[in-house]
């Protein structure tokens, strides 16, 4: 059993040796020296939201109006943070959340294979994302025995959607996210101001530009006509999805199916009836929509619409305190985005693992104070409305 909250232990005993972390261990400093790292257009992408990201922003605060109550004279010399997830014993309650631009996010501009790494190193599966620089086979292989999910941005060109499921099936992912709100890219100010969309110039498509079916549309491979295929790929990208073509999906993989961007219980019965493995509570960080309700308030509900169905859950996500607070509402995984890719701007694989262990041994220290060694005793506590 791994004892996540240890890490402090190494930094105050590194320090008495006069050696401080080289990154940080809160979210503050990390997002500044991260927005250094990244420069103005990366940072305006990675970092911006829909509208004037009143969503985004109450993504993270309204964390702060869940509270739990702490349990004394408990043993909690030893916990258990390890869950049960499409068959799979996890160490850690956490996973990598699919982010479309970590390609560009580390310095030398192959962030998803430094995700991979991280996630080699800490345990914490990695949700890769379709929009990647390199192809889902080497990021796969780069996550080395930590099992990877792979998430799809279904495209209008089904032959090709299969194409790309059945290589992620082939490559040895474990389950399929669908993502589910991104047929069309959310209104961000940040990025129209700046005339700055990254796909449009080329980036992170090497998973359409490696695909065979991709290929075959083209007159000329990428290699000699990158315009023509950036066009190619804008054309084929963004399949309206209804609940009709759940159907189709569970013919064309065995996978595990996950539905990305569920938030109304309605939608999470609906799910469930079709025959998602699991329902994913996001409201895509608040990239998509500016629908002002924060995913965290929404997530109690989707739980109990999805019965024994398991529930994952992101947005918002900063610390080890938020992901107890969604796992005690009943998630049974929690997504960190923002935080492990601002870590791969600051230092590659090493510096994502360290914002990983720093989130877990927050989460690990946090149960251990307030008393409960399990997370069934983290969802036995439940958690409570400070500011009704």
């Amino acid at each position: 059993m791994t004892y996540f909250g240890a890490m402090q232990n190494e930094i105050y005993n590194a320090g008495l040796k006069g050696i401080l972390p080289t990154y940080p261990v809160d979210f503050a400093t990390l997002e500044k020296r991260a927005h250094e790292a990244l420069g103005p257009s990366l940072t305006n992408y990675v970092a911006g939201g829909c509208g004037d990201e009143h969503t985004q922003d109450q993504n993270a605060t309204a964390f702060h109006h869940w509270g739990m109550v702490p349990r004394m004279m408990v043993d909690c010399s030893t916990r258990d943070l390890s869950i049960e997830l499409f068959g799979h014993r996890y160490p850690t309650p956490l996973f990598m959340a699919p982010i479309g631009l970590n390609g560009e996010a580390s310095q030398d501009r192959h962030g998803d294979m430094a995700a991979a790494r991280a996630s080699a190193m800490t345990g914490v599966p990695f949700c890769a994302s379709t929009l990647a620089n390199d192809p889902l086979e080497d990021v796969k292989a780069a996550c080395g025995d930590t099992p990877a999910w792979f998430q799809l941005y279904t495209p209008r060109n089904r032959e090709l959607a299969t194409s790309l499921i059945r290589r992620a099936e082939d490559a040895g992912y474990k389950a399929l996210v669908v993502t589910l709100d991104t047929w069309v890219t959310g209104w961000r100010p940040r990025d129209l101001n700046a005339s700055n969309f990254p796909q449009l110039r080329g980036k992170v498509l090497q998973n359409y530009f490696t695909d065979p079916v991709f290929r075959s549309l083209l007159a000329q491979p990428p290699e000699e006509d990158p315009a023509a295929a950036i066009f190619t790929w804008a054309a084929t990208f963004g399949q309206v999805l209804t609940w009709e073509d759940m159907a189709w999906f569970k013919s064309v993989t065995k996978l595990p199916i996950v539905l990305k961007g569920i938030c109304h219980p309605d939608d999470a019965r609906r799910a469930v009836d079709s025959g998602a493995d699991a329902v994913y509570c996001s409201n895509h960080g608040g990239r998509q929509a500016n629908g002002g309700i924060a995913t965290i308030d929404l997530l109690e509900e989707v739980v109990k619409a999805s019965g024994d169905t398991p529930v994952l859950f992101d947005s918002g996500v900063r610390s080890g305190t938020d992901a107890i607070k969604a796992l005690a509402m009943g998630a049974r995984a929690v997504g960190v985005g923002r935080p492990y890719t601002y870590g791969l701007a600051l230092g590659g694989a090493e510096g994502a693992a360290w914002v990983l262990r720093s989130i877990l041994a927050e989460a690990d220290l946090l149960m251990a104070v307030n008393g409960y060694p399990t997370l069934a005793d983290v969802r036995a506590a439940g958690v409570r409305r400070t500011d009704r």
